[in-house]
């Protein structure tokens, strides 16, 4: 039996995975964010249909294991008492790991707000830092979606949710906001899900149309633009503005998978491919929001998923 496990490790090192299939993961983690850690393993985290806000962790972007929570009953944020938590983004600070979040109650565009905790490692556990704001306090309505980014040596935060992406400077140590820095609007009312990923002396601002969360009515879409600078003005090819709510459609429904939208970061692989998490409504299998992978590829400057459509069957990355 030792021989035999022995063997099966050695055939699964030397023959990799080939191919992976759509949905890597068949049950709900919406609205993924995923980072690296020190050990090797890619960590992955993602709105609380899994109560407390679930943690997977893989080798190969591929298999995924659920690896615990991000908060417990305890340890949960509380400045929305009755509020979800949603849409978190995982960054490395320093030496430690940085989760931002939303706390929202459905409807609550004025009460809702983002918060943030921190870790040693991105397993956790993570203690929660608080609130940095709520929409009532920034003049934001609808304050959720945090998507962080480290530019020219500053921390600046970006969110929105169809009422303007903002974008505002942070704290050295990301965990508030920097005093007196105001609200800046980067992008128009079609948008949420903000992602921006330098490419090629490029910023290119992801994001998410239409609606997300009504089962296969669902029409969210995945959009890109893109700017010389990181508070833009972003545009699409014709360059027409985001902030006028023009963009090009990067991934859009299919007969199998529709919803498409709320990417993570692009994770390069060893081949230097690069490879983008979003969340789907399965036609065969509508319950909840699926974790979906695809292939990025640039084409003149722009990212290009082929079809504009979730694949079925691709082959895997190479890590």
């Amino acid at each position: 039996m030792r021989f035999c496990l022995l063997a099966f490790t050695f055939l699964s090192l030397a023959f990799p995975t080939k191919t992976y299939r759509n949905p890597v993961v068949n049950y709900s983690l919406p609205d993924p964010t995923i980072i690296q850690g020190d050990s090797g393993y890619y960590y992955l985290y993602a709105t609380e249909d899994i109560r407390n806000l679930p943690i997977h962790r893989s080798r190969n972007l591929v298999d995924w294991e659920l690896v615990g929570t991000a908060f417990t009953k305890e340890t949960r944020p509380d400045f929305e008492p009755k509020g979800g938590l949603w849409a978190p983004d995982i960054n490395r600070i320093g030496n430690r790991y940085v989760l931002y979040y939303s706390m929202s109650v459905w409807g609550g565009e004025w009460t809702c707000g983002i918060g943030c905790a921190t870790a040693d490692a991105p397993q956790g556990p993570f203690q929660d830092q608080g609130k940095l704001f709520r929409s009532n306090e920034i003049g934001v309505q609808n304050s959720i979606d945090p998507f962080f980014i480290q530019d020219n040596g500053k921390n600046y935060l970006f969110w929105g949710s169809f009422r303007g992406i903002y974008a505002i400077e942070l704290t050295a140590d990301g965990l508030a906001v920097q005093p007196g820095s105001t609200p800046c609007r980067i992008a128009g009312t079609a948008y949420e899900g903000t992602y921006i990923h330098r490419h090629d002396g490029y910023y290119y601002l992801f994001a998410s149309t239409g609606t997300c969360c009504e089962g296969l009515k669902s029409t969210y879409t995945t959009v890109v633009g893109r700017s010389k600078h990181l508070f833009g003005p972003y545009t699409d090819r014709e360059g027409r503005s985001m902030t006028d709510n023009h963009h090009e459609v990067l991934i859009h429904k299919n007969e199998h998978f529709v919803g498409t939208g709320h990417n993570s970061e692009i994770v390069t692989d060893a081949a230097g491919t690069d490879w983008i998490f979003y969340h789907a409504v399965s036609t065969a299998n509508p319950h909840g929001r699926v974790l979906m992978m695809d292939r990025v590829q640039w084409q003149e400057g722009w990212p290009v998923v082929e079809g504009s459509s979730p694949s079925i069957e691709s082959p895997a990355p190479q890590l």
